[in-house]
Parts: C-alpha cells; sequence; structure tokens
C-alpha cells in the first residue's frame, strides 16, 4: 500500500563556486505513511534540509518525483503543495502580533475575520499559547516563539507538516520539554511529520522512525531501537551515541558464539549466526553493555570522566588493541585513574556489521 509521501530516485545536484559538481541527493528513495512521526537524521552537508526544500518546492530536483496522496508535486510550486514548513528561525513576523502571525495564511486566502479569530483560538489552545494572541513575537520567549511557529503551521491543516531543525536554538532544558510536547502534539494532531535534525538523542526521543543520511544517500531506515541496536554500516554504528568497534578475526564456531580475535590478541564472543572461521567482521559493543568485574577482558583504567550519575572510562586492555569506552554507575566502586579492572559483557549484546 503506497504511503502518504513518497519519494522516489530523488536527486539534486549544486554548482559549488569552484565549479566542482556536489550530489546533495543522490537517488534519495523514501516513504512517509499517514500519522508517522519520521526525522532524516545526519551530519551537516548530508542532504537532509535539502530533501525537505525540495518537498516543500523551495528547491527543485533535477531528477525523480514527489507524490503526496497520489498527487504527483514535483514541479508543482510552493503555494499549490498541502505541506507548511516550520523553519529554524521561526520567520515570525516581528510587527504583528500572535494572533495575526497564526492567522496570516487565512488572511492571505481570504477568510473572514470571525473564522481567522476561531481557527487562530483553536491553533493556539493546542500549543498551549491560549490567551497571548495580543502579544509580539518579542514579548514571548524562545519556546513560545516556537509555538507560535508551529500553531501558524497547523492552522491551515496541511496533511504533512516539515520541520526544519526547529528546537535548535533552544536551551538543553527547554529543548528536552519541547521534544515530548511536539511528540504529543503531532499525535493528537493525527498528521504526518517529517522532521530534521542533527541530534542524535532528538531523533531516538520522538522518532516512530529515523533515516540516515550521508553524503545525499539514505544509510538506514529503521526504528529508533533498530537504528542504535542493530546498525547496518560502520557510519551508522559510530554516528549514533557512542560505540567500541572491533576488527575481529573468527577462530572458531562454538555452538551459537563465534570466537574472535583482534589483531592483538584481545579475545571475543559473538553470536555466530552466518559467521565462519577465518572470517574479518567488526564486533560493535556499546560503553553501557561492558559491565566491572566478573570473568571477562583485563584493562588499565587511562581515564575517568565524571558525569553526573554516570562515569565514563577509558581502558586499555591488556592483551592490547584499542582503547574501550565503558560507562557505569557512579558511586565507592567507580575505579579511579591507573585502577586495573575486569570487564564482562552479555556475547549477544555485540552486534556484527560484516566484513572488516
Amino acid at each position: 500500500m503506497p504511503g502518504l509521501l513518497e519519494i522516489h530516485e530523488a536527486r539534486r545536484t549544486f554548482t559549488m563556486p569552484e565549479g566542482r559538481s556536489l550530489a546533495a541527493l543522490d537517488g534519495v528513495t523514501l516513504a512517509v505513511e499517514a500519522s508517522e512521526f519520521v526525522t532524516l537524521l545526519g551530519p551537516s552537508g548530508c542532504g537532509k534540509t535539502t530533501l525537505l526544500r525540495t518537498i516543500s518546492g523551495f528547491e527543485q530536483l533535477d531528477g525523480g518525483a514527489i507524490r503526496l496522496d497520489g498527487e504527483d508535486l514535483t514541479r508543482l510550486p510552493p503555494f499549490r503543495r498541502p505541506v507548511n514548513t516550520v523553519f529554524q528561525s521561526y520567520a515570525l513576523f516581528s510587527h504583528m502580533t500572535v494572533g495575526r502571525n497564526v492567522g496570516y495564511a487565512l488572511e492571505v486566502r481570504g477568510v473572514d475575520r470571525a473564522t481567522r479569530a476561531r481557527e487562530v483560538g483553536l491553533a493556539l489552545e493546542k500549543v498551549g499559547l491560549a490567551g497571548l494572541d495580543a502579544r509580539k513575537p518579542g514579548q514571548l520567549s524562545g519556546g513560545q516563539r516556537q509555538r507560535v511557529a508551529l500553531a501558524r503551521a497547523i492552522i491551515a491543516k496541511p496533511r504533512l507538516l516539515l520541520l526544519d531543525e526547529p528546537l535548535s536554538a533552544l536551551d538543553r532544558g527547554l529543548r528536552q520539554q519541547m521534544q515530548i510536547e511536539l511528540k504529543e502534539l503531532q499525535h493528537a494532531l493525527g498528521i504526518a511529520f517529517l522532521f530534521v535534525t542533527h541530534d542524535q538523542e532528538e531523533a531516538l526521543t520522538m522518532s516512530d522512525r529515523v533515516v540516515v543520511m550521508r553524503a545525499g544517500r539514505i544509510e538506514q531506515i529503521g526504528t529508533p531501537r533498530d537504528i542504535y541496536r542493530r546498525p547496518q554500516s560502520r557510519f551508522v554504528a559510530e554516528f549514533i551515541g557512542e560505540t567500541n568497534l572491533l576488527r575481529v578475526t573468527v577462530d572458531r564456531i562454538d555452538g551459537e558464539l563465534a570466537l574472535a580475535r583482534t589483531a592483538e590478541g584481545l579475545e571475543l564472543r559473538l553470536p555466530g549466526t552466518g559467521l565462519r572461521p577465518g572470517q574479518k567482521v567488526t564486533a560493535a559493543l556499546r560503553p553501557t553493555e561492558l559491565m566491572l568485574g566478573g570473568a571477562g577482558m583485563r584493562g588499565t583504567v587511562l581515564r575517568a570522566v565524571y558525569r553526573g550519575a554516570d562515569v565514563e572510562l577509558r581502558v586499555v586492555p591488556v592483551e592490547g588493541g584499542p582503547e574501550l569506552g565503558v560507562i557505569t554507575r557512579d558511586g565507592p566502586a567507580a575505579p579511579a585513574e591507573g585502577a586495573p579492572v575486569t570487564l564482562g559483557y552479555d556475547p549477544n549484546a555485540i552486534h556484527v556489521l560484516g566484513d572488516a
């Protein structure tokens, strides 16, 4: 069954000042379902904002197609597309009241004053700003201005809402609060949100699905849990959170487990499904999956960084090899720099990325 939004083989190339070509979108194919919260995640320059702008009509594709509810939007101008965008800068009119900012789209369409006032009131109520319609944007906090931009975007009842890093200007506490509120608003409205961010925590917190992008292409699409627990490439494993990546060679298969070693001799037990002796793979193990104590890898604490409730350790294995990151709870048992430690782990917590 086709999705609400369908993007097929989207391509967009820019010519740089020095004359070379840059493929901002290099054959992107994506479907977004109705009422789904999908996040485009990736580093600066990966193509996520360009993709958003081609959906809104502010950029034109060089190739491919964009459809919404089966309607081809590819060559339609922005004002004829049933989507709205919330920008990073909010783009509010400073000389207008909050109420007029929110109702501006209805005013341009010629909607009568009484209807505009009713719809503005409902939109402001949905974003928690009821009664503030007479204020100017300059009289509001950053979080309130963000809500005004949201109210302005939803008043026209778009089938799809595009959000281009709308929380990036907020401080950490307010940003975390707005993540929850934005997800609750999306659920209440029942419309699809396509959200752009470079913040991994934000993407994992809010999304039904995450689209990880790199250099104009999609690296992986999946639920937040899939993206975090089952990365399909080294890039995704390194970009999403912290992880230890170890290149190992499989020695032998022992039941459901494989025994493998790094070039320095550090031994690992990992899930053996599909592996064979002599195969070279990359093993990904999150720092939170390494536990102090028990039988396991021996090492020395190179560095201990206090992070509040947790302590981040950098451990050098006795056998040699790359440093291992370990995150453990703070307390009397937390080791200091220079202390010897043993690290235990569940072999099934290791994710095998494939040939190294």
